[in-house]
């Protein structure tokens, strides 16, 4: 199914954050959304999942018009959704396998939910997503103890439990290091070639769209002015993205690179058996 953006609009105040911005993504593309702080692009993806509400403009997948869903329409499109954020937005006491478990509650009577009651498939569901991402070591860890690259694993190990149609992610590499950005890097684009989800996500570094997306969207002061191919995206385009330094030159597209090669290991025959393969060895 499609997903498309018809003149979206958010304004706060006198303020535009989003202007007028049309775009239309067909199923399983890998999408990167790049621009300096401010243009606009944490407003858009929030806007997509209903967590900001348009102030013009509609949003459709497939036959749905998104931007109009209320009660537990939206509730089932934020399910279908899935939102990953940058400060991994994980509950720091419960533990790991509790937090993945999380991700079921759109799917699940409300009684069963309140009960914190989990169906002993539900449980190998996720120790299953779990050792996709490499981290089922930790599962009775409480989510607090784990490192910022493990914890954004756990993230995205909770949304692959909403079952999403759609995947996205919310500057998900801004505080990590080039290592875990790597690590949680291969993990998006994993999903989204052998799941054909849609994914998108917004991005600092360059080098890191260019690696990892099929299609790169550049905004600046809240509207698109780049939507093309990574090796479309020129010098002359960056510049126009992200303006210029003092002394006029370009932007180093190596100042967060995210170009490490990881060795991995064979999966284990628990994960073969599982269906899944090891997305990274690294636990840091």
């Amino acid at each position: 199914m499609r997903f498309e953006l018809r003149d979206i609009t958010r304004r706060f105040g006198d303020n535009v954050a989003v202007n007028a911005v049309s775009l239309d993504i067909p199923q399983g593309e890998m999408v990167g959304v790049i621009g300096r702080s401010g243009a606009g692009k944490s407003t858009l993806l929030r806007m997509i999942n209903r967590l900001v509400q348009p102030s013009s403009g509609s949003i459709h997948f497939g036959d749905a018009e998104v931007s109009s869903l209320r009660g537990r329409a939206l509730r089932d499109w934020q399910r279908d959704c899935a939102m990953i954020f940058q400060q991994f937005n994980l509950v720091p006491r419960l533990d790991v396998l509790t937090n993945v478990l999380l991700g079921r509650l759109n799917h699940r009577p409300t009684t069963l939910s309140i009960l914190n009651y989990f169906t002993r498939e539900e449980r190998i569901m996720a120790i299953a997503a779990l050792e996709r991402l490499g981290i089922e070591q930790t599962a009775l860890q409480p989510a607090g103890t784990l490192s910022g690259g493990q914890q954004q694993r756990v993230a995205i190990a909770r949304a692959l439990m909403q079952e999403p149609k759609m995947v996205l992610a919310d500057e998900p590499i801004a505080s990590l290091d080039p290592l875990n950005a790597k690590i949680v890097m291969d993990a998006l684009r994993d999903i989204n070639v052998r799941e054909g989800i849609t994914v998108i996500t917004n991005l600092h570094t360059l080098d890191t769209a260019r690696t990892y997306c099929d299609r790169i969207i550049g905004m600046a002061q809240g509207s698109v002015v780049f939507d093309g191919r990574p090796e479309a995206l020129t010098a002359d385009i960056v510049r126009q993205i992200y303006g210029a330094n003092a002394d006029g030159s370009g932007i180093d597209e190596g100042m967060t690179s995210t170009s490490i090669e990881i060795s991995r290991p064979k999966a284990t025959a628990a994960r073969q058996v599982a269906g899944f393969r090891p997305l990274a060895a690294a636990d840091a």
